[in-house]
């Protein structure tokens, strides 16, 4: 996150991040569906071959999910605060507690 901050602080000229901050979020959210889907893909495939693979678009997804992150200005600590304030309630209450 810290070095998601300082390219959108200090945009480098040659740098992907930068790019996809100048996309905004139609750019980014565009790489995140597909990296969502390389990762559905990946956890299908079997053996150490597949394991690895999985690890490597999960990394792209999360990567491209910080960087939707940064752009907005959220830093991952306010997601990390989120899923503990969610810690202990029941997925299926919490989901009902939101369209009341």
């Amino acid at each position: 996150m810290a070095v998601i901050e300082d390219r959108r602080q200090n945009p480098p000229e040659k740098s992907y991040t930068t790019k996809l901050f100048n996309g905004g979020n139609e750019l980014i959210g565009k790489k995140i569906i597909e990296e969502a889907e390389e990762v559905v893909e990946a956890a299908d495939e079997s053996g150490q071959e597949g394991r690895e693979h999985l690890i490597y678009e999960a990394a792209d997804l999360l990567y491209h999910l910080m960087v939707l992150l940064g752009h907005q200005e959220i830093h991952i600590r306010e997601i990390e605060t989120e899923l503990a304030r969610r810690f202990g309630v029941s997925g299926i209450d919490e989901k009902a507690s939101r369209s009341s």
